[in-house]
Parts: C-alpha cells; sequence; structure tokens
C-alpha cells in the first residue's frame, strides 16, 4: 500500500516532539527557544506526515530582513521518501510568496547529507564560519527564489 505523504502547517510541540527522535540532535532545542525565535516575525512552521504520523518537520522565519530556514529534519524511518524536498518546497513557495528574494540557512560541515541536499536544490555557499573542528565548521547556503 502506498504512503499518503501529507505536508501542512503545524504547532512548535509537534516540532519539539520530533526533533527529541532526531540522532543527529545531540540537544534538541526546547520549546521555548522555537517560541523566542519566531516572536513577532513572519515564520512558517511545516510538518510532514506520512499515513497520519509525524515524520519530519521545517521551520524557518524573517531574519534581519531576509528568509531564514533555521531547523529541520526527517526522522530516520521515513528518510529516502522525499520529504525534505517537499517541506523545502512548501517552505520555499512560502517565502517567495512573502516577497522574499532569496532563503538563508547555516548546517554544520559534519552533516554531509544536508549539504548534498542543498547543493542538488540550488543552494551556494556564502560563508565558512571556522569552529574548534573541520566537523564542526558552520556553512551557510544561500538559494535565489
Amino acid at each position: 500500500m502506498p504512503s499518503i505523504i501529507k505536508i501542512q502547517e503545524d504547532s512548535l510541540e509537534i516540532v519539539v516532539a520530533i526533533s527529541k527522535n532526531i540522532p543527529e540532535f545531540h540537544n534538541p532545542h526546547e520549546l521555548i527557544t522555537y517560541q523566542e525565535r519566531l516572536k513577532n516575525v513572519p515564520s512558517i512552521v511545516l510538518v510532514a506526515y506520512v499515513n497520519d504520523i509525524h515524520a519530519g518537520f521545517k521551520v524557518g522565519y524573517e531574519r534581519d530582513g531576509y528568509f531564514y530556514s533555521w531547523m529541520g529534519a526527517i526522522l530516520p524511518d521515513f528518510r529516502q521518501l522525499g520529504l525534505a524536498r517537499q517541506l523545502a518546497e512548501k517552505q520555499e513557495a512560502w517565502a517567495k510568496a512573502k516577497g522574499y528574494p532569496h532563503v538563508t540557512f547555516k548546517t554544520r560541515n559534519r552533516l554531509k547529507p544536508m549539504l548534498i541536499f542543498a547543493l542538488n536544490r540550488g543552494f551556494d555557499i556564502i560563508e565558512i564560519q571556522p569552529k574548534d573542528t573541520i566537523e564542526a565548521y558552520r556553512i551557510i547556503l544561500r538559494k535565489r527564489l
């Protein structure tokens, strides 16, 4: 039976619950952190469902006049279904409709699948922020909408 995939705006509480089960997140953000980041700025909170089960999320908001795709992840059991692409497409369409000329995000050098995903989606590396180890370097990427 094929999976039924749904991408919709949803609550931060669901995002926090999902993030606690993402193995790459060593110290996932608490609800208050999300609330503080999104307070008084345009934002979008998307959740992916597979057969009505929470499978992943993507959160973005306006930051210093541009659209920042802040947090996103897919639970391991639901990877390779195209959920990250669908979440990104919906978020980018929302940002474009709101008049943002591009979307920016930051990742870590150790998260190779995220880097590959971004490059395959047309993002350009615009900055590298050195840290204590090469794996911890932050990589900032931007895509014109």
